[in-house]
């Protein structure tokens, strides 16, 4: 499953069902690293990775695959940008997207209500139980959310938004229950590594 299947603002939950088939195209590793080893998922190389506008920075495995989207909302015709990473041989997808509002409801939205918009959406076009949500702020005091769900498949998403300057940010970790436990702390520290840059 590609990227462009994602629906509007979040149903990338669809995309670590790609995540299998991107295994199995995987290079085999050359014979000499046979040595026996506890079934450790790879650690991908982890790097700052700022967009082409430069307004946000997080640390994500490798350099991220980048899709452009133009959805049609009640606000509006929206682009969306999508950045996914997937390291090899994990069941996970590191996603980054974002939105522009229109001007004239940016100017109008109380960010609370942009933001439980946007959760209830990801459970709808996700098909998707809430596990937990909590209300958080941004490094530089922005107005958010974290929220993780579990759709009918069993992937798990855990999601912090964020609604600054008249955009919403959410930053997605998608994977299985079983990598969910061997990940937790590498979710925690890419979600926690996510900074919005103000505009000048």
């Amino acid at each position: 499953m590609t990227v462009k299947s994602l629906l509007p603002f979040i149903a990338a939950t669809f995309i670590c069902g790609g995540s299998v088939l991107v295994e199995a195209r995987q290079p085999k590793p050359p014979a000499t690293v046979t040595k026996p080893t506890v079934s450790q998922p790879v650690q991908p190389k982890w790097k700052l990775f700022t967009p082409p506008d430069g307004r946000f920075s997080i640390l994500m495995p490798g350099s991220p695959n980048r899709e452009t989207q133009f959805q049609k909302t009640y606000m509006g015709e929206i682009n969306l940008e999508i950045f996914v990473a997937q390291p090899p041989k994990q069941q996970v997808a590191y996603v980054v997207t974002y939105n522009d509002f229109p001007y004239s409801y940016g100017e109008m939205s109380d960010p609370q209500a942009v933001l439980n918009n946007a959760r209830d959406m990801a459970l709808k076009t996700t098909k998707s139980n809430l596990i937990s949500q909590r209300n958080i702020r941004s490094s530089n005091n922005h107005p958010g959310k974290e929220i993780e769900y579990i759709n009918s498949g069993g992937k798990i998403t855990k999601s912090r938004m964020y609604v600054a300057e008249g955009r919403l940010y959410q930053v997605m970790a998608i994977t299985t229950k079983k990598q969910q436990k061997t990940l937790a702390k590498t979710i925690t520290g890419y979600l926690n590594s996510f900074q919005i840059v103000l505009k000048k």
